[in-house]
């Protein structure tokens, strides 16, 4: 599981700062998460094959989180593509992209599909064989939601000592993958336990958007490999939490805490402060394993 941040600051973009965007890998697929401005350019910076971006989640209608998405989709029909692009986002998603390509005499010579919620319980909304999405549910002021990435079990480990120990012929190794008993060459039934290991446990990735701090998270993030979580403002800005609806570093740390994530990462920074080194200070004292988002950077979890 890989984590590209492109932008990780809140509100306006500057020279050197980008507003919110970050691209997952996970379980064969390259997921895009949010969509600043800048986007695109970040994506051909870091070498992100356009191609191999298939599905777009929107968190909210603010601009800094998906100003760049009608570029970036401009771009594609560019480039001549014709994979079908999924886009997850709130209501109202459709109608701002749709108008923007019809005005400009833009359509995409590729499918483009909206899927548009509206729901505020947790709800999954995009599953296959490897990876399941569900929404999180946020409390800012548009309807927000946060995503919660989770790999499916794999197979297990095929422990080729053993196979050839119990003379398990080649044809039945798909099988002892999937869990099952098998014969050996005398007919005679081998538990799939002694033929193979566990295979490594998923991984999981949420990320929270914009939000004010909502303890109540924690049930649905219980035990999260890694939480990517705004910290907008330091304690001594807290006062500021309450009409923006965002977070500090340090009521991220406890929802971490509380939900006994694995790693946290902080972004979605003010600009106000000198150095982000302060929010991992602040985040520290009460969860540990705390890492910095930068324009950039990419975070490879094993």
């Amino acid at each position: 599981m890989e984590v590209a941040i492109l932008g990780c600051y809140a509100a306006t973009p500057t020279t050197s700062h980008r507003p919110t965007s970050q691209v997952l890998s996970i379980g064969n697929h390259l997921f895009l998460i949010d969509c600043g401005e800048g986007t695109q350019t970040q994506l051909r910076r870091q070498k992100i094959k356009f191609s191999r971006i298939k599905h777009i989640f929107i968190s909210h209608l603010h601009g800094d989180h998906f100003y760049g998405l009608i570029g970036l989709i401009a771009t594609f029909g560019l480039l001549d593509r014709k994979t079908p692009l999924h886009i997850y986002g709130p209501k109202g998603i459709k109608e701002i992209i749709t108008l923007q390509l019809k005005l400009s005499k833009s359509w995409t010579g590729f499918p483009l599909y909206f899927h548009e919620l509206e729901q505020k319980t947790p709800e999954i909304i995009f599953q296959d064989d490897k990876v399941s999405v569900e929404t999180i549910p946020l409390d800012h002021r548009v309807y927000t939601n946060g995503f919660l990435f989770k790999e499916a079990l794999g197979d297990r480990k095929l422990l080729i000592d053993k196979v050839d120990e119990y003379q398990i012929d080649v044809a039945y190794y798909k099988s002892i993958k999937k869990g099952k008993d098998v014969p050996d060459n005398n007919g005679n039934l081998i538990a799939n336990k002694l033929l193979t290991a566990p295979p490594p446990p998923p991984k999981s990735y949420a990320f929270c958007s914009d939000t004010a701090f909502k303890p109540e998270l924690a049930t649905q993030l219980k035990n999260t490999s890694v939480l990517y979580h705004e910290a907008t403002f330091l304690e001594r800005h807290k006062h500021l939490c309450e009409k923006t609806k965002h977070t500090t570093a340090k009521q991220a740390a406890t929802l971490a805490k509380m939900a006994a994530v694995k790693k946290l990462i902080l972004g979605h920074y003010s600009t106000r402060y000198g150095s982000i080194e302060v929010f991992k200070q602040e985040a520290e004292q009460v969860f540990p394993e705390v890492l910095l988002a930068e324009d950039g950077k990419k975070f490879k979890f094993d």
